[in-house]
């Protein structure tokens, strides 16, 4: 990872190669994506985005050229930087020549080992292909952000009564727990869905959205009492870095059992995953 960031920081005045930035940490740029916004809590783009405004507040401050620092950095025009630029440090390009202007910092980040914090253990299982129902909201990778939608979202479906209906369908007690799927990943969002498991068959309503999910490879982690944050924190942190395994494409899920009434719930995070490999080559997601 830190040989990732050194890279990066070579490359912040030109364009940065996703392909060969991920391959220094030995990973598809799909899951060092994943992996970055997980450990260092934004977005790989954003922090990009941060360290270009960092250094371009320094060379304005050392007497650079809006219009000059603006392409230095990869914008097409000094509007286009002067709106970023604002965004960040909360004052115009042109202010940042002044010594009293206050202009904010995003430091190169540096990875170090986690503190052991106890085993971590998955279960690694294949699963024929399957399908879940459910409703969906688009959630930030920002874990600040995701943070208020992901229990807004849950607060919204509970008005509209959508667990109930989901148990209802199944013909399950209506304080079953619903589970939830993490799909549809960008570099600064995905969806995040209430659902369940669709038994073949069963037509649903079509307020519900329908996630056909492919046969797969997958690591299981144990949640007691269904606390999924720290575990993900864990997992990506800890157990991707010593696994031999990466991330692959495609839903990841929180499982929950047990009846709500009555406390007893447990959890489990479902990780589609294949052997970590390095990769050669373009990407989807080339170059940023």
């Amino acid at each position: 990872m830190n040989a990732a960031m050194d890279y990066i920081e070579g490359h912040l005045a030109d364009r940065i190669d996703m392909a060969n930035l991920a391959g220094r940490a030995c990973c598809s740029a799909y899951h060092f994506t994943r992996y970055f916004s997980f450990v260092a809590d934004l977005p790989l783009r954003e922090y990009i985005r941060n360290r270009r405004l960092t250094l371009a507040a320094v060379d304005l401050r050392a007497g650079g050229k809006v219009v000059d620092v603006a392409l230095r950095y990869g914008y097409e025009s000094p509007e286009a930087f002067s709106r970023a630029f604002k965004g960040f440090h909360g004052a115009m390009p042109s202010a940042a020549r002044d010594p009293d202007t206050a202009l904010k910092s995003c430091p190169k980040m540096v990875f170090s080992p986690p503190v052991k914090s106890g085993e971590l253990t998955a279960r690694v299982v294949q699963r024929e292909d399957f399908a879940v129902f459910g409703v969906y909201t688009r959630v930030s990778t920002n874990m600040e952000k995701a943070f208020e939608q992901v229990p807004r979202f849950f607060k919204k479906c509970d008005e509209d009564l959508v667990p109930d209906e989901i148990n209802a369908l199944l013909g399950q007690f209506h304080d079953n727990h619903t589970i939830s799927a993490i799909f549809g990943h960008t570099d600064s969002s995905y969806k995040y869905m209430l659902c369940n498991f669709l038994p073949p068959g069963l037509v649903v309503p079509d307020k519900f959205t329908v996630l056909r999910v492919p046969a797969a490879t997958w690591a299981v982690f144990d949640v007691p009492g269904g606390d999924m944050q720290p575990m993900w924190q864990r997992v990506w942190a800890e157990w991707f870095a010593a696994s031999g395994y990466e991330a692959a494409r495609g839903p990841s899920f929180e499982m929950y059992y047990g009846l709500a009434g009555h406390g007893n719930v447990f959890g489990e995070i479902w990780i589609p995953v294949i052997p970590a490999r390095k990769l050669t080559g373009k990407t989807s997601l080339d170059q940023v």
